[in-house]
């Protein structure tokens, strides 16, 4: 068994029907959240879709992270494709009453990689010079846009502050990182889901020195001034099943 299924009590709906596809490994993760106004995100989803709000606020985030043992089912890892830095801006939406991701960007320094999730996952990814390191307990990340129109970037060190623990449902944490599917649209405008699992978060309160964040500029959006809320975790364990199309 895969160690992503060894809980699966939490999950907000039943397990796919199916075998699981793809493995991966997310590691050294720093959610960073800001607070936005619904009526600034919603133009930026599809139509098909909901912006959501906890107590009356919608939420964007910054998530920096390594991607480790990345492959398919069954499939050993390569060298050079199985493991790379990645960097998400992902909002929170839901259809259907079924709560998920919305990816505004993704970037990643793997060429295959970015096509791959492109293709196959519709989802906007962009290559990116990434360099990561760690410094005792301490994460260094830097990463620069090479894809697209603007040469994007971004640049932090971050850590932990607290020991692990799973986040209490019903808490705003919990809302924004117990995510079980991303959404995504193909080029014919249909509406597809990936479902994921892991087993629940092994959050860390955190601490960051954000240096430089251009990824949420191509938004212009309307973020609070207050110092973003921040979560890190060591290593969480996924995988995923094929994207299928649930809408128009």
């Amino acid at each position: 068994m895969h160690p992503a299924l060894s809980q699966i009590d939490h999950r907000p709906w039943e397990m796919p029907r199916g075998r699981w596809v793809m493995r991966q490994s997310w590691c050294d993760l720093l959610f960073a959240h800001w607070p936005v106004p619904k009526s600034a995100l919603d133009p930026l989803v599809p139509a098909s879709l909901e912006v959501q709000q906890f107590d009356g606020v919608s939420w964007i985030g910054v998530v920096p992270f390594r991607m480790q043992d990345v492959g398919l089912r069954a499939m050993p890892n390569v060298p050079g494709l199985s493991a790379f830095p990645e960097l998400n801006v992902r909002i929170y939406v839901e259809h259907q009453g079924r709560a998920g991701v919305w990816f505004l960007s993704l970037d990643a320094m793997n060429r295959p990689a970015v096509w791959t999730a492109r293709r196959f996952f519709h989802l906007p990814y962009y290559y990116a010079r990434m360099s990561v390191r760690s410094e005792g307990e301490r994460v260094v990340y830097d990463s620069r846009r090479v894809d697209g129109d603007a040469p994007l970037r971004f640049a932090a060190g971050y850590g932990p502050t607290s020991s692990p623990y799973q986040a209490e449902t019903g808490t705003l944490e919990h809302w924004l990182t117990e995510r079980y599917c991303l959404y995504a649209v193909d080029p014919r405008g249909r509406l597809h889901t990936t479902e994921i699992h892991h087993i629940p978060w092994p959050l860390q309160r955190a601490e960051a020195e954000i240096d430089v964040n251009e990824m949420l500029r191509p938004f212009d959006l309307p973020l609070a001034d207050s110092a973003p809320l921040l979560h890190f975790a060591r290593r969480i364990d996924v995988v995923n099943w094929r994207s299928r199309v649930v809408g128009p």
